[in-house]
């Protein structure tokens, strides 16, 4: 049975940072590009970032450039996303991916 489990979601003020993760079970983790999503309330889902399977290629989406950092670690089947920075337009559910699966979500407030 196939699990992505998403974690470190919350609130913070805007200026503030967050470290999100998402743990994978019953895949081979290290053969797949990660990637995470958001979606805010109306919108669609939007593309955040991915990471190749060896972790060396990272590529951002245009609004998260620059404040966001995809990483992983294959031994602990994890992949991580640093965003710094955060402003109320990066308020949503954010998910992680690998291949076909998906994770539940993890929700994201930034709000004074």
């Amino acid at each position: 049975q196939v699990q992505l489990v998403e974690s470190g979601g919350g609130s913070v003020q805007p200026g503030g940072s967050l470290r999100l993760s998402c743990t994978a079970s019953g895949i081979r983790f290290s053969i797949y590009d990660l990637r995470w999503y958001r979606q805010g309330s109306g919108t669609q889902r939007e593309w955040l970032a991915t990471i190749s399977p060896d972790g060396d290629d990272t590529y951002y989406g245009d609004s998260v450039t620059g404040r966001f950092i995809i990483s992983r670690d294959n031994a602990e089947s994890t992949v991580y996303l640093q965003m710094n920075h955060l402003q109320p337009d990066d308020t949503g559910v954010y998910y992680c991916s690998a291949g076909t699966y998906w994770g539940q979500g993890t929700q994201v407030t930034v709000s004074s």
